[in-house]
Formats: structure tokens, sequence, C-alpha cells
């Protein structure tokens, strides 16, 4: 019986962990479940799944759900605050983190849970993007498990030869490449993109997914954060990493080896497959995802991503080729441009000039040797950011 606990548990990667929870209960037991603020949900998942914690970052909230818990008679502790997240994470109590808190909010309870030794279910991509050797000196030095959840990422891993650690460099992986759909804006001009709204730009045509992953999947920015998250998972240089564009989302990632092979992982697109994956590794369980039924798809198509109309994918090639605080920057910069579009504050295409401003104002600083500097670097970024935005247009 593994213990668990879901870190963003009321997002959509975290929904789909207890979806493939509940389908074995005889593997699994929450631990403890978190959320930012969302205190309804947490509360119909604490009635269901019975956690021994539930957080809420906010503390507002935190109290909501501790008065209905106590009027319902659920034995469930409510804790508030970042500190508490990270101790839900690293207690002894824990065998297995899911690490779902999406952007820079992750990082701290993500670290915990590394420098604690536990089995790290990394779906938070900017923790790496952001501390990537911070990071990967935490797992080591904790002897942590890393197992990534992105889809990309984790058709990767299983295509890889023998076991993998993080950071470790692969014997004859010639090329690793990353899919992506390309977004509900793939056939777009940038013109026509300029005028896009939030809800069209998080009605992506193959995932459901989160505001601000949707939003950066139709920028490409998260394509391009994957990329960064390769380099450092995969121990892959950048020119060995590329990205294709597949619409139909049922290759998730392919990897090229120095023979002339290419090993992909196919799949519907659904995140309870790799949720599953990553769970239950080294052995596979039910995920309740359909079988793949190539026949009804009928083709499978690729094509190569347009830089011109898709800006932020550019943008991260640069920041992973040029190293140094770029890649932390460039996470910053886009988390800010990116809720500043969502509030319908600034155009689509505008999320990338925000970026590339701040990108050439502190991507060439040294990079953060701990996790302090790495929030100082983060704190700076959005600050930067901030002052950008006010020099757009809305």
């Amino acid at each position: 019986m593994k213990r668990l606990t879901i870190l963003g548990a009321t997002g959509s990667i975290g929904e789909s962990t207890l979806d493939v929870v509940a389908r074995h209960p005889d593997r699994y037991r929450v631990f403890a479940l978190t959320a930012h603020r969302n205190h309804a949900r947490l509360f119909e998942q604490c009635q269901r799944f019975s956690p021994r914690y539930a957080v809420l970052e906010d503390a507002g909230a935190a109290d909501a759900l501790q008065r209905e818990l106590a009027r319902h008679g659920s034995p469930t502790r409510v804790l508030s605050g970042s500190e508490a997240m990270a101790q839900v994470a690293s207690c002894d109590g824990v065998d297995m983190v899911m690490a779902a808190i999406v952007g820079a909010a992750g990082l701290a309870s993500t670290l915990a849970a590394a420098r604690a030794g536990k089995t790290l279910l990394l779906a938070n991509k900017e923790a790496i993007v952001m501390a990537g050797p911070v990071f990967l000196a935490a797992a080591r030095a904790g002897g942590a498990t890393v197992l990534p959840i992105d889809s990309e990422h984790n058709a990767v891993f299983q295509c890889l030869p023998g076991r993998h650690a993080p950071g470790a460099a692969q014997a004859g992986v010639r090329r690793i490449v990353l899919t992506a759909s390309g977004g509900p804006f793939r056939g777009l001009s940038l013109a026509q993109m300029a005028g896009v709204t939030p809800e069209q730009a998080c009605a992506h045509p193959n995932w459901r997914m989160g505001r601000k992953i949707s939003v950066d999947s139709a920028t490409m920015m998260n394509k391009g954060l994957e990329l960064i998250e390769a380099h450092f998972l995969f121990d892959m240089p950048p020119d060995r990493l590329d990205v294709l564009v597949h619409p139909q989302s049922i290759v998730h990632s392919l990897v090229e080896y120095v023979d002339g092979s290419v090993l992909a992982q196919l799949g519907n697109p659904d995140m309870r497959t790799p949720i599953a994956h990553a769970m239950a590794y080294p052995e596979r369980i039910d995920s309740g995802v359909a079988m793949l039924d190539l026949a009804s798809h009928g083709r499978l198509d690729f094509e190569r991503p347009d830089p011109a109309r898709f800006p932020c994918l550019r943008l991260a090639r640069e920041a992973l080729e040029h190293g140094e605080a770029a890649p932390c920057v460039l996470n910053a910069a886009n988390e800010v441009a990116v809720q500043s579009f969502l509030d319908g504050e600034l155009r689509f295409t505008d999320i990338a000039r925000v970026a590339e401003q701040v990108l050439a104002e502190l991507g060439a600083r040294r990079p953060p040797a701990n996790t302090d500097e790495v929030l100082a670097l983060d704190a700076a970024a959005r600050d930067s950011a901030r002052l950008q935005l006010s020099r757009c247009p809305a």
C-alpha cells in the first residue's frame, strides 16, 4: 500500500490522479491533498478519500474547509500555508508525491519532496525549468526517484533504454523529439492571433488542461518549457532536442537511436496514462483510458513548427542554449504575461513580446546556485515583466 500526497489536488492532474487511485484502492492510500483556495472541491475530495491532511495555501479557505469537515465529522486535519505544503510533501508518512501545482508556486513543496527522498511524480515542469541544477542536486542528495508525468517526457522515459536516473546521459540515443498538438491556433496567422480571447486560447482541441497551461499550449511556450525540462531530465544537449507538430496527439514523443531506430510511445490523449505508468512503475496498471484504435484515426500527421507564428518556442530554445539564468527568467516572465492575458489586460501576441524583453534584460545573469537565489531571480524577472506590461497596449 503506497501512501500518496497530491500537491494541486483540485487541478486537472490532481483530479486524474485521484481517478487512478479510486481504481486501485488496494494499492494506494491518500495521505494528503493540497490546493490553493478551492475549498469546496477539496471538501468533496476529502469526503471521498479521507486523507490524513488537507492543506490550502489560502488561510481563509482553510478555515472554511475546517468548518465544513468538522460539521460532517471528518477526521481529516486541515493546515494552511506554504510550510504546511512542504511538510505533507516530505513527512515520513508519505511514499509518493504527485507534484502538480502549476508554475513557480510549486517549487518549494516539490523541492521538499525531492530532499526527503520521495518517489516524486513530476508534473510541475516549471520547478525544473526555473531551478534545474538546484532541483537535480536536491533529488540526488535526498535519494529521490523522479518520474516524469508530462505526457511527452513520460513517453520519452518509456522509450529510453534500461532504468533511468534524473540527469543521467542515455547511451546510444541520438535525438529526442517532443510532439506538440499545435494548440487551437495552429492554422492562424500572427495577425489573426492578435485578437484571440482567453476563452479561445483555453479551448484546447485534444487535452483537458488548466487555463495557464492551455494558454502556454496555444503560444507553444509549453513545448519550449518542455524542451528545457527534457534537457535537465535526460541530460540531453540542446542540439539533440527537437519538436514536431502532431495535431492528433497520438504519438506523445519519439526517441531516435544512433542505429537508425526510432521508438515512439502512442496512446489516446488522456493524462491518466502517464499518471498510472509513473504511479505503478515498473509495473503496469489499468488507467481507465480507452485502448487506442489506430484504424479509426486513419492517419497521423507531422509538421515542423513555424517559429515566426510561435515566437515563444524560439525564445525557449534561445534560453536553453544560453543557459545561465535564462530559463528561470523566461518562466517567470511568461507566468506574469499569461496571467495578464487571462485577466484581459494583454493581447495574446504580446505574451511573447513581454517574455523577450525580460529575457534580454535579465537572461545573462549568473545561474542561481541555491533556492534563495532562484526565488530572488524569479522575483526580479516578475518585476521586470510587470514593467513591460505597463508599456503594452491592452
